[in-house]
Parts: C-alpha cells; structure tokens; sequence
C-alpha cells in the first residue's frame, strides 16, 4: 500500500516510528521522512537504520514553517507528535496546548496545502472524559480534525483519528520502569492497586493505523478492541517473569490520573460501527441547523455504555505473562 510512496511520521524518533520503521524500511516504500526536534535521537536512528529510504527533518509541529519543507512531496502522514505524559502536562498545560492543539492543527494545514492524500492522527483514550491536561489537549485535537475535515472537499487531504490506550513498554511507559526498578533491586511502585488500564502492543497500535489508513474515511476515528488489567497484576506478572523477590509498594495516584480509562464514551457508542477487532466511529457532520436533523434530544443515550478498561475483558496474572512475553523486552526470558 505504500509502494513507491513517501510517508512522513511526526514525532517520528518514538516508539511508533521506529516500529513503523522496521516494518516498512524494506518494503518498496519510497520514503520514509522522520520530522523531529531531537537531533540526537534522529543520530541514533541514522546510524541503527543505515538506509537511505530514511530521511531526517529537524523542525517542530509548533512552527508551521519547519514543517512546510518536510511535507513537500509527501503522499502521506502519521502524526505522532505529542506532549504525552500526563504528570508534565499538569504542570506545564500551555506547553501540551502548543503542541497537541496547535502542533496538529499546523499539520492538518500543510498537508492540505501540499496535497497530502491521506493523514492519520494518534489520539489517546485520555481524550474521552478527560480529567488532565494531556486528555482535554488531546481531545481538543480530535475535535479540530473532525471539524476541519468537514471544511474540505472530495480531492482534499483524508483526515482521520486512531485512539488508542497506554502503548506496552513504549518509551516512558510504566513497563520499562517496572523492569528497571527490579534490575536495581529496588522495590516497584504503583499508583493504586485497582487501578486498571488497556494493554495494547506496539505491533498493535501500527496496525490500528494501517487500518485506518485502509478503511478511513473523512473524519472518521478508529479504535481497537483491547484487553485491560490492574497495574496490580502487572507488576505481579513482571514479577513473575523477571523470577523477582523485589517488593510492591504503593505511591498513591499522581498529578491527573485516573481510575480507570476510557476508549470510547456513551455517547460515541451510540453511532459507533462494530468492525470485529476495531470500532469505527463516523464523524458527526451535520451543520449548525440542527432543525433540519431533530427536534428533541436523543433518547437512546441511556442505553449505551461507554467502553472502559474496567468494562472490558480482564487479564489475570498467566494472561498478562503471555502479552508481556509477546514484547522485545522479554523476548530473552
């Protein structure tokens, strides 16, 4: 699908994009055009990668003029650029505004100007009910790039969302921190022991943007069915794994962070569409006269759920050690 095409991936030093880079680097893609700020990650990826479909762009999402000279020529995008960690976003709100609101909105522009084909958008299950900044900037993108994609036309750039939960083992996630603490023999911290969250692989959040890359249309936002468990039974597998002695001790919850999280709200359930693996959430594109559509409110609401990490399947101690040993970090176990 992306023979002889260039694809841009912003923010394209983490996780996401060196999985996308190992998966496509030797298809026939054309190009691979990593557009970050880091230069040292961007060294480590020239030198790990040595190829040269891969190309480099220092710039930043927040500064519509880098990023114009990137996205010449591009067929299409993979946005990943973010502020994602939800403590630092707590304590610095404008920054995550700058980046996740501003950053997108700046890239939807771009890639409209430069003809872009298709662009996808990596949101987060922080965004529906959101209680911390990261969420609501987050949020605030999703709403952007719905409402622009209802501006374009037939030929414009295909806009559309992926959503997704916490990523395993991703750069600054709780999985390589987990490992580190018990490597040192310290004892692991966690939050809260009920506290629950979606487990999804690297592997998998690549595939929910192919998917969508496949299948998107304009302003849709597309979800992957996934498994949850308690940062509890997280620790308790790793334990397991690493054949650990190492202690459990409880921090309490930190700056913004909730009980559980949510993939998709009530109110979204209503006119999501059941895909099997995924769900496909079609944009609302009626315009401001809404006497043309209803009359009352909408009595279906009560009737849906939203879909929850505490309302979807539960892993158990065994079944979270067979998703962790799917993962790079635990292939030598």
């Amino acid at each position: 699908m992306f023979d002889k095409k260039t694809l841009l991936i912003t923010g394209g030093t983490g996780s996401f994009g060196n999985a996308v880079c190992q998966r496509f680097l030797k298809t026939n893609i054309k190009e691979i055009r990593i557009l970050s700020r880091d230069e040292k990650k961007q060294d480590d990826m020239r030198k790990f990668y040595n190829n040269d479909k891969l190309k480099f762009f220092i710039g930043d999402v927040r500064d519509y003029n880098s990023i114009k000279g990137a996205i010449k020529g591009v067929d299409y995008v993979f946005h990943a650029a973010a502020l994602k960690q939800v403590p630092s976003c707590e304590f610095y709100p404008m920054e995550a505004v700058k980046t996740n609101i501003v950053g997108s909105d700046n890239v939807i522009s771009a890639c409209i100007e430069n003809g872009v084909k298709k662009a996808i958008f990596l949101s987060t299950d922080k965004a529906a009910y959101p209680i911390n900044a990261m969420g609501m900037t987050k949020a605030l993108m999703e709403k952007n790039v719905i409402a622009r994609s209802r501006q374009l036309q037939d030929e414009d750039t295909i806009l559309c969302l992926t959503r997704y939960g916490n990523v395993m083992a991703s750069r600054g996630s709780v999985i390589p921190l987990f490992c580190d603490q018990i490597d040192q023999g310290k004892t692991i911290t966690i939050t809260n022991p009920d506290m629950t969250r979606f487990m999804m692989t690297l592997d998998e959040a690549v595939e929910l943007v192919l998917y969508a890359f496949e299948n998107g249309k304009q302003g849709d936002l597309f979800v992957q069915k996934a498994p949850s468990a308690t940062i509890e039974i997280l620790a308790k597998a790793i334990l397991e794994l690493k054949k650990s002695k190492s202690e459990i001790s409880y921090i309490g919850t930190r700056h913004g962070e909730k009980l559980y999280e949510t993939l998709i709200t009530s109110e979204e359930m209503i006119k999501a569409i059941d895909l099997g693996n995924y769900f496909r959430i079609p944009a609302d594109n009626r315009d401001l006269n809404y006497e043309k559509y209803i009359s009352s409110g909408n009595h279906e609401l009560a009737a849906f759920m939203d879909y929850t990490s505490h309302n979807t399947k539960r892993l158990n101690v065994d079944e979270m050690k067979k998703l962790l040993l799917r993962l790079d970090l635990f292939q030598a176990i």
